[in-house]
């Protein structure tokens, strides 16, 4: 990965950038394979040399831009990194478009992997999609399965994980099986609530047309005209997940979803997820889907954070594999 800095001179960071970096948010929607940082009259950007490139080039523009006009606007800004540039496609393209929410809120593919996502799920009923917090994995996912809803493609959607707690024990929480469960996929709640009115998801609930269950829950069902996403497949078995896929009825399209930074399984246990990326990819109708930093679409920090974990996981690696050279150096030397 190479990393290139571009001042911009004289100019304005903050007119640059504009308040909450709302410009600079333009430009990294346009670059999703860069990890782009502003950083005062800096821009700092690390990626593929070629995109780098190109991305120096468009950059070198808007400030040539600016300094001729003595104005940047969104549109400018989108206007010139699009035009003559293969290759780059416009976020607020029409076809990125997966469904309308409530109150008209548009819900569409924001990245160029939540893209192949969309692309990959139209054309393959089985999916899996990999990658760190923040990513839009799962909201993604929801969004087509409402859309496959609305468009009669199938008859239910069924949203399941892993009884799996992140350092916290569900045993502990009060209430029935239900209600110690519910809290545990809200997650999955918020983001159908972002998509169906309240009264109208409450009805699909009610009819058991959208089911939110655990994975356990799935163990002896064949799912039928379903669209089935299974979150967080980090935290499942090899035969948890196994049992999942094989649920899968005629016309069943499955979605699963994971992140293999965060597994919570005890440590002698292999993660289901892991296994089947590995096993299942060169299966035709089975598509993968990897996203990476460049993704994340949560707070700037977060993709900062995950930077900096995974910057901290390379470093023990290396010094692991420091230590085993060291050990077999003194061994041989015995």
């Amino acid at each position: 990965m190479i990393e290139k800095s571009i001042s911009l001179g004289v100019i304005d960071p903050l007119e640059f950038y504009r308040i909450n970096n709302a410009k600079l948010e333009v430009v990294k929607e346009l670059f999703p394979k860069l990890r782009i940082v502003g950083r005062g009259n800096e821009i700092i950007a690390s990626g593929e040399e070629k995109i780098l490139e190109v991305f120096e080039d468009k950059i070198n523009l808007l400030i040539q831009h600016y300094n001729q006009y003595n104005v940047l606007t969104l549109s400018n800004i989108k206007r010139i990194i699009l035009e003559n540039t293969p290759g780059i496609q416009d976020p607020d393209d029409p076809e990125s478009v997966i469904i309308f929410g409530n109150n008209g809120k548009i819900i569409r593919a924001k990245t160029a992997n939540q893209r192949k996502l969309v692309e990959k799920s139209a054309k393959n009923d089985m999916v899996f999609a990999v990658g760190p917090a923040g990513s839009g994995k799962t909201y993604t996912a929801i969004a087509l399965a409402v859309k496959a809803l609305r468009n009669q493609e199938v008859k239910r959607i069924i949203l399941s994980r892993p009884a799996v707690e992140a350092g916290e024990n569900l045993g502990f929480l009060p209430g029935d099986l239900k209600e110690k469960i519910d809290p545990y996929l809200q997650p999955l709640y918020d983001a159908l609530l972002d998509m169906i009115p309240p009264r109208k998801l409450a009805d699909y609930l009610e009819a058991e047309v959208i089911q939110i269950a655990p994975l356990a829950y799935m163990r002896g069902r064949t799912l039928n005209d379903a669209f089935v996403i299974l979150d967080e497949a980090q935290n499942t078995t090899t035969k948890q997940l196994k049992m999942f896929l094989t649920r899968m009825g005629t016309s069943g399209k499955f979605m699963i979803t994971g992140d293999i930074t965060q597994i919570d399984l005890p440590r002698k246990q292999q993660s289901g997820l892991i296994q089947a990326f590995r096993i299942l990819r060169k299966i035709k109708g089975i598509a993968m889907v990897e996203f990476d930093s460049s993704d994340i679409i949560r707070h700037r920090l977060v993709k900062e954070i995950v930077a900096a974990y995974e910057k901290e996981d390379e470093r023990i690696e290396q010094r692991i594999k420091e230590k085993k050279l060291e050990e077999k150096k003194k061994d041989s030397d015995q």
